[in-house]
């Protein structure tokens, strides 16, 4: 009996050493997944800055050449047809140079946030899916942090193209607002819905998610938020959900002014007036924790 006793004891003691493995194991995976996410926003950023600066740059460059040519190339009336030809190809190109580099990285998510540039991408896609997008969008009063603002274009990015992948939808809502506590951002389209099995597929975690939404529950873990799907006959509706914070910090204007700025916070952090994070926030517990 008191060998069956120690040897009970031996187990757990193992057991609670292999769960903390597990758990050690866990973190540093969603460790890594959020830093591969980081890179690849940076990397998406430069390259969308390189396209613009340097691609896009030269094709203007070769424009103006093919315009000076045509300009002076009277004598030869099929030459002068060839050149405008290439001026065409040019600004086609240009057109091309310019939607991907905004795709990859709006320049307006980095000078007037988030609302603005969702506007811009809705408006496109609509243009060029033929999907009738609905927008409603609650005003803020201030930028969000500007990792909230990024994954949550990220999130919109990536539903508006399952839309038009998969749901068979001619009509998608984009709902948007600010609440006391959280940030919600809807989309639901009028399409065929997932079927039940693929439902539970997708809300649970694991490779059978598929990279789309593991990268936009990702995002969403990264920030203490959540990332819901419904689904039925009527089409599917999902919600990306991030907690925030409202604290007051004193802040000193001259020499001998102080007033009281209401900062928002995520789990990640303070936010300067420009959407920075300044400094690390204390750790909270998540009003959506399960």
């Amino acid at each position: 009996m008191w060998i069956l006793s120690k040897h009970s004891k031996q187990l757990a003691i193992e057991h609670s050493q292999l769960e903390s493995v597990v758990l050690e194991r866990t973190a540093q995976v969603q460790s890594l997944s959020q830093r591969l996410l980081k890179v690849q926003d940076d990397e998406r950023r430069k390259l969308a800055r390189d396209l613009h600066d340097s691609t896009g740059q030269t094709l203007v460059a070769l424009k103006i050449s093919a315009s000076f040519l045509q300009e002076h190339c009277t004598q030869d009336p099929a030459a002068r047809v060839a050149i405008a030809e290439v001026v065409d190809l040019v600004d086609q190109a240009i057109d091309e140079i310019r939607t991907m580099s905004y795709l990859l990285h709006p320049p307006l998510l980095d000078e007037v946030g988030f609302a603005c540039a969702a506007e811009w991408y809705i408006d496109g896609f609509a243009k060029r899916s033929g999907v009738k997008v609905t927008m409603n969008f609650a005003p803020t009063p201030e930028r969000l942090p500007i990792s909230i603002e990024v994954a949550l274009f990220r999130v919109l990015q990536e539903s508006l193209t399952n839309v038009h992948r998969h749901s068979r939808a001619t009509q998608v809502e984009v709902n948007f607002q600010r609440l006391p506590e959280s940030i919600i951002l809807e989309i639901r389209d009028h399409g065929c819905g997932i079927p039940p099995d693929r439902l539970a597929q997708l809300r649970q975690s694991g490779a059978e998610t598929g990279v789309g939404v593991a990268g936009m529950r990702e995002r969403m873990h990264e920030l203490d938020g959540r990332l819901e799907i419904d689904s039925g006959n009527r089409g599917t509706i999902l919600r990306a959900i991030v907690p925030l914070f409202e604290i007051a910090l004193p802040v000193e204007f001259a020499e001998s002014t102080q007033m009281l700025l209401s900062v928002p916070t995520s789990k990640l952090g303070l936010v300067d007036p420009q959407g920075q994070l300044i400094h690390k926030a204390l750790e909270r517990q998540s009003i959506y924790s399960e």
